[in-house]
């Protein structure tokens, strides 16, 4: 693989990085500034996640120029599905193998970013049609 071809997947990782940092944050300055409940921090911070995500993806990981809005509701629905990805893999691997739940977590990240990055690249950020 080319160095060329290596930018892409490690600038979706690093975006994913701060991404989970600074929603964790947001989570907690929900909970201590805000004083929202756990349900409301969570909802919160992966919120700011999310638009953090979409804005640093779209403009630095994938270079999209294409519409916005068509963009981010199709990212919309990539999040949606690796979320649901990930929470089938960590229940699957408590209910039906026995696996320890914090490495369920773990092994629930997998499947996540495997489906966010494609989805992403190739779908939520895909180029347009040809002119």
């Amino acid at each position: 693989m080319t160095s060329h071809r290596l930018r892409v997947p490690l600038r979706f990782l690093v975006v994913g990085v701060l991404n989970t940092l600074i929603g964790l944050l947001a989570i907690y300055l929900g909970k201590w500034w805000l004083g929202l409940g756990d349900v409301l921090a969570n909802l919160f911070g992966y919120a700011i996640g999310l638009c953090f995500s979409f804005v640093v993806n779209r403009s630095w990981t994938f270079d999209h120029s294409g519409a916005v809005v068509p963009a981010l509701m199709r990212f919309v629905v990539v999040f949606g599905i690796a979320y649901a990805l990930n929470l089938a893999t960590v229940l699957a691997a408590i209910r039906v193998f026995g696996i320890n739940a914090y490495i369920a977590q773990a092994l629930g990240i997998v499947p996540y970013t495997l489906f966010f990055f494609l989805g992403s690249r190739y779908y939520a950020f895909r180029a347009g049609p040809a002119r």
